[in-house]
């Protein structure tokens, strides 16, 4: 049972780290248009509907894979914690 709990555990954060990773994509995509102001102010050049939308899609993976690295690795490690403490602990059924 404890083998099943922590496999599915950890799958969670695998789905989790695509999601999260998605959600950002997909947040960048509709903010698309404040990148480009960004991107404006940056290099002092508009960007074209398709490069708003590169540039967008681009910000986002990058984003969302840091995010997504950090989150899911501090979930992992501190699941990791917990089973290390509950293999050390003494067992009470005795």
């Amino acid at each position: 049972m404890k083998f099943f709990i922590i496999n599915s555990l950890r799958t969670v954060v695998y789905v989790a780290y695509f999601a999260i990773i998605a959600a950002y994509v997909f947040g960048s995509f509709l903010r698309r248009g404040d990148l480009s102001l960004i991107f404006e102010d940056l290099f002092g050049r508009r960007l074209a509907p398709a490069g708003e939308v590169a540039v967008s899609l681009g910000v986002g993976l990058f984003a969302g894979w840091l995010a997504a690295t950090i989150i899911c690795g501090l979930i992992v490690t501190l699941l990791d914690i917990r089973d290390d403490i509950n293999d050390r602990l003494p067992d009470q059924r005795k």
